[in-house]
């Protein structure tokens, strides 16, 4: 497959509409275009889904965004009509409402870390709910205390911004890394880094994830249920609203 795919939602996680080329297929119903609002799945977050738009008005379904083979490719996976040429210019226009669900509960599950600051065994971002696995020692966690410490988090209205750090940066500061078990992409020389708070101080962590900008876009949110799934692992649930009464 050819072709690269430039990742605007990286710089710009609002960037809901957005111009682009198509420059390779990928199968029957895959696309690749140049440059790319769509957030290709990874690191627990799902792709996004929406419509591009043809130069005749006729829009088509993205049912999924998922990366290329060697990642440099982001590929759009279409529903039935026609499917774009090579060289024609889409438009493509991200299902905004589901998006930003997304971005809300991402920025939630991170500031879960650090009111949990136990290594991260798992993660899953849903639109409703999202969960995060720890490796915590055996311990009587009180669901609503920390629903309360979240609640705290998101009404102080932290800046949520990235940065770009070096490998070498990431290796003299390996506590950025929460995942037990996964590392951050290397090999470009650089690791986005998601940063929550005055410079960083809430939160810094790496992530290639969409983020709200301000903690208070995240809402109501609350732990719905903490399970305990082997010796030292828990499973926090976090939906978004308000808890069921």
């Amino acid at each position: 497959m050819a072709g690269r795919t430039e990742p605007a939602y990286l710089d710009d996680a609002y960037l809901s509409t957005l111009e682009a080329r198509v420059v390779a297929h990928e199968g029957e119903r895959g696309i690749v275009v140049d440059r790319c609002n769509f957030y290709p799945a990874g690191g627990g977050q799902p792709g996004d889904t929406g419509v591009i738009e043809l130069p005749d008005g006729q829009q088509i379904a993205v049912t999924d965004t998922r990366y290329g083979e060697d990642r440099s490719a982001i590929v759009l996976h279409l529903g039935e009509g026609d499917v774009p040429a090579a060289g024609e210019t889409v438009v493509l226009h991200v299902d905004w409402a589901r998006r930003y669900k997304l971005m809300r509960m991402h920025t939630a599950l991170h500031l879960l870390t650090v009111v949990c600051p136990f290594p991260v065994t798992g993660a899953a971002v849903g639109e409703d709910e999202g969960r995060l696995d720890f490796d915590m020692p055996e311990a009587d966690t009180d669901k609503d205390e920390v629903t309360r410490a979240l609640a705290k988090l998101v009404a102080e209205n932290h800046k949520v911004f990235t940065r770009w750090i070096t490998d070498e940066e990431l290796d003299a500061n390996p506590g950025l890394v929460k995942s037990a078990n996964v590392r951050p992409p290397r090999g470009t020389g650089r690791v986005r880094v998601v940063a929550i708070g005055q410079d960083g101080a809430v939160d810094s962590q790496p992530c290639g994830g969409t983020h709200v900008g301000e903690t208070q876009e995240i809402g109501e949110i609350h732990v719905a249920k903490i399970e305990k799934k082997g010796r030292t692992n828990r499973r926090f649930r976090l939906r978004l609203g308000a808890p069921a009464t």
